[in-house]
């Protein structure tokens, strides 16, 4: 090892094309890009003593460097990117490198990961980022760390220099962990817990100001819940209203997630709206109601999913849902039922697919107990749309996987799109509380945006009805144009849906 120990980390691509990716970019003759920047590489940067050497790479921007001369390598990720990430680790230790693997399935599928690395990291990094790295140092490592779940006491200011930021859409801050709900297919609280940890605000503002500088306009929160906390998301979102409006150059429009529930907070709502938030992300998840209850999913079944969906138009702010089907109480007609709910709504953007059971998940437990995962890999849940390692209850794999590829076929039909599309549109309202919030004005012209406003350009040239639904899009937003930004990430979410759909 050299005086000066070297690190290189690498996020790696998704094993196939997602929900939350922008392939369609590369696909439509443009640079690859991210639609949000990866915030694991830059954080664990951000904790990297000042005498190693750091370099990092996106693989969704970047190819990985295999030559490059690193003393480790540090990889991580979630479900979707485990094969990626198993590749990659594969190849730098048949170079004789150190492989250090961390992050979400590192921590939930620990067996599975082990045998791939040469150090494991389980849980949260923060607690045991001193020790790790004076050991790398000393050359003398343990071969585990397992972290403890971090009180943000001492937070990280990620390294936002090392990254590409003129490819990636949205930036990205976390302001809390945890989520106090106990959805049974969710992995987040067995990863991060119920009780939700929250970050300084003013290590919140120190992040954005790093943002800022690097041209984002948009960013990320990325909570599991931003809102679980009435009273906190209250101060924060007073906070980030006062931080918009002192920033000379034009405010940045915020997207995160949230639960159906917060819906019922009218001044929650009005908060987020004035701060600036533009489009939120809801797991509604279904419209049969047993099959929220059996799955936990209680804070969906307090009032009118459709009503609490309108609350938030109300407020100028664009919905996007979750929604899944293979429930146990999930017949043959839930496909149809499914696509009458969704085209009932104003939602544009569903992100559909067939429940899956996570490593360590309440429902993985339950159903591995009925014999009902199926076998290999440990039982990884795929997480790609049209797959699912579990064994539905009221209907056959084959039937389930057929369904679901024909509904999603009707919710993304030009025709249906354009139609959710245009009631959403019609529907939100147009606060006054941010002058230039939401409009296109707002971006600073880096590529990436360039690049993105280019690929809506060319969605008329997919088709007759595409051309006819930008002419639409195109006369509403004349009238309501703070709702351009909201409306291009749609869009935006429609091509790499079509581009995801017709790649599998």
């Amino acid at each position: 090892m050299t005086n000066k120990p070297s690190l290189y980390l690498v996020n790696p691509a998704s094993t196939f094309p997602t929900y939350y990716s922008v392939e369609a970019l590369r696909a439509g003759g443009y640079s690859p890009a991210a639609l949000v920047a990866d915030l694991a590489v830059v954080t664990i940067a951000g904790m990297a003593p000042s005498d190693f050497n750091v370099a990092l790479v996106d693989e969704n921007i970047s190819p990985v460097d295999f030559d490059i001369s690193a003393d480790f390598v540090g990889i991580t990720g979630k479900v979707n990117q485990w094969r990626r990430m198993a590749e990659i680790a594969r190849e730098f230790r048949r170079r004789g490198k150190t492989v250090i693997m961390g992050g979400p399935f590192a921590s939930l599928s620990p067996d599975v990961v082990r045998p791939y690395c040469d150090i494991l990291v389980k849980g949260e990094i923060e607690e045991v980022s001193d020790t790790l790295f004076t050991n790398l140092r000393s050359g003398n490592w343990k071969k585990e760390y397992a972290g403890q779940r971090s009180q943000f006491s001492s937070p990280v200011m990620p390294r936002w220099d090392l990254y590409p930021n003129d490819r990636a859409l949205l930036g990205i801050v976390q302001t809390s962990r945890g989520c106090p709900f106990q959805c049974e297919f969710c992995d987040t609280i067995q990863y991060v817990g119920r009780q939700q940890r929250h970050k300084p605000v003013q290590q919140i503002l120190n992040e954005l100001d790093d943002l800022y500088k690097y041209g984002y306009r948009m960013v990320f929160f990325a909570d599991d819940n931003f809102t679980a906390n009435r009273q906190h998301a209250k101060e924060l979102l007073r906070e980030l209203r006062n931080w918009n409006l002192r920033q000379k150059d034009g405010p940045v429009s915020f997207v995160t997630q949230v639960s159906i529930d917060s819906a019922a907070d009218e001044e929650l709502l009005r908060m987020c709206a004035e701060a600036g938030m533009i489009y939120v992300f809801i797991g509604i998840e279904t419209p049969n109601e047993d099959s929220l209850r059996q799955s936990g999913k209680n804070q969906n079944l307090r009032d009118s999913l459709t009503g609490q969906i309108e609350r938030f138009l109300h407020n100028g702010i664009g919905v996007m849902a979750g929604m899944i089907v293979g429930f146990d109480s999930d017949g043959q007609d839930i496909f149809a039922r499914q696509y009458e709910f969704a085209q009932s709504v104003p939602i544009p953007i569903f992100s559909l697919g067939a429940l899956v059971a996570p490593a360590g998940t309440q429902l993985y437990e339950r159903l591995a107990a009925d014999s009902r995962i199926l076998p290999g890999e440990a039982g990884i849940a795929t997480m790609a749309p049209w797959d699912t390692n579990i064994v539905p209850n009221r209907m056959k794999r084959e039937e389930l996987l057929s369904g679901i590829k024909a509904l999603c076929a009707r919710l993304y039909d030009p025709g249906a799109f354009t139609d959710r599309l245009m009631r959403f549109i019609e529907k939100a309202a147009v606060p006054d509380s941010m002058k230039e919030s939401g409009t296109l004005g707002q971006l600073r012209g880096r590529s990436v945006e360039i690049d993105t406003m280019r690929l809506m350009s060319d969605l008329k040239r997919l088709g007759p009805e595409e051309a006819a639904m930008w002419s639409q899009v195109r006369a509403a937003l004349s009238q309501k144009p703070k709702l351009a930004l909201v409306v291009l990430n749609m869009l935006l979410q429609y091509m790499q849906i079509r581009y995801m759909y017709n790649s599998k």
